[in-house]
């Protein structure tokens, strides 16, 4: 399956499923001169990402707590450009130019942390709703314009090139539907072209980026290497996250899937790109919402439940992850280490579940940013000062 045919499923769910889409008429191009058409975009007193409130709680296992803040640093030296995942609620195919909750909650769970080692870009584009999405799932798909959304981000991209990267490093990050439109905007204007020495890496979570068995480049992108190594830029992380003890389903076809003969779905560990196990720094939800898709609500982080104030929880020793191969599938499996006696939960929720059934081959989907989050803001920062070393 090419790279241009995947990515216009949009959030991979529609056609991965068998469903076919009803094609809308067009809408014209949006306008991102427009300050409104952007949630994320440096040097505004009203921007999203300068006003969340990214602080958490380090929970250990005797339950005992402390606060860590985070501080957004204006002047990082490279800058990140993200799209995010299907969130509308609108009704029909393709949302409006207009800031929804949930566009806001998901900023917040997703990216705004990264305004600690980059200066953070996210523009509002017209995807494709959850209503297009459930609809395209029960095989009963609505007029949806599958090309609006990434007609979007091209506008966006070409704006923040033209105003705003002024010969900058920059970061693609990308969930799910957001992921697809990036490894489309990636695959036809930065892989091969004279941008990509500008990428420091491109992340893409809730995808499945192809490569040839085995390999690290090739397939999805020609010239742009899977990340191997902290430090290492101009390359590429691809995140799928299932439990350890819940694997995808041999028949399943979304994430961590195939996509033909000759080809795997790459998995990245932040945790250890270099392979193996390794302790997930995590930062998972409290008292904001798990926006990206239906699912269970995570229940109370210790017994007895004790008062969470901020809006992230990190877990120190609960969860790991390495990359797996097993059922023609490759993932980041994940696994949690229960404390027996201890006062935190050992219980995390992630599974996503639509009218009350749990869908198996999308595993820990709606939480594969948060399970890496603090390991990603690592890599991150890493690989910003090995490009700027690299430039000097």
């Amino acid at each position: 399956m090419a790279l241009a045919r995947l990515s216009a499923i949009l959030f991979a769910a529609a056609a991965l499923f068998g469903a076919t889409q009803v094609a809308a008429e067009p809408a014209p191009g949006a306008s991102y001169a427009d300050p409104g058409a952007w949630l994320c975009r440096p040097g505004r007193s009203n921007d999203v990402c300068g006003r969340s409130n990214q602080d958490a709680t380090v929970l250990q296992a005797d339950g005992s707590t402390r606060i860590e803040r985070l501080h957004a640093d204006p002047n990082a030296p490279i800058d990140c450009f993200y799209v995010y995942p299907t969130v509308s609620t609108a009704p029909g195919g393709n949302a409006p130019m207009a800031i929804e909750r949930a566009e806001i909650a998901v900023i917040n769970q997703q990216f705004a942390r990264f305004a600690s080692v980059c200066r953070p870009y996210a523009p509002l584009y017209r995807q494709v709703t959850l209503q297009a999405l459930h609809a395209a799932m029960a095989g009963r798909p609505i007029p949806t314009d599958r090309d609006l959304p990434y007609a979007d981000v091209k506008a966006a991209w070409d704006y923040y090139l033209a105003h705003d990267n002024h010969g900058r490093g920059v970061v693609l990050v990308g969930h799910s539907q957001g992921a697809a439109l990036l490894a489309q905007l990636a695959s036809r204007e930065i892989d091969g072209k004279p941008i990509q020495k500008q990428i420091v890496s491109v992340i893409l979570a809730g995808y499945r980026l192809q490569v040839p068995v085995g390999k690290d480049v090739g397939g999805d992108f020609k010239s742009i290497p899977l990340c191997r190594a902290r430090g290492q830029t101009g390359c590429a992380l691809n995140i799928s996250s299932f439990r350890a003890d819940a694997p995808p389903p041999a028949e399943g076809r979304i994430f961590g899937a195939s996509a033909g003969p000759g080809l795997e779905a790459a998995c990245t560990n932040p945790a250890a790109l270099g392979g193996g196990p390794a302790p997930l720094h995590a930062y998972l939800g409290e008292g904001h919402e798990m926006v990206t898709a239906s699912g269970a609500p995570q229940g109370p982080w210790t017994d007895p439940p004790k008062p969470i104030t901020t809006p992230f929880v990190e877990v120190p020793g609960l969860l790991s992850a390495e990359c797996r191969k097993d059922n023609s599938h490759s993932y980041l499996a994940v696994t949690v280490h229960p404390t027996p006696g201890g006062a935190r939960t050992n219980v995390i929720v992630g599974d996503l579940i639509i009218g009350g059934q749990l869908q198996k081959d999308w595993g820990l989907h709606r939480i594969d940013m948060n399970l890496v989050m603090g390991d990603l803001i690592e890599v991150v920062r890493e690989q910003g000062r090995a490009y700027r070393t690299g430039k000097r």
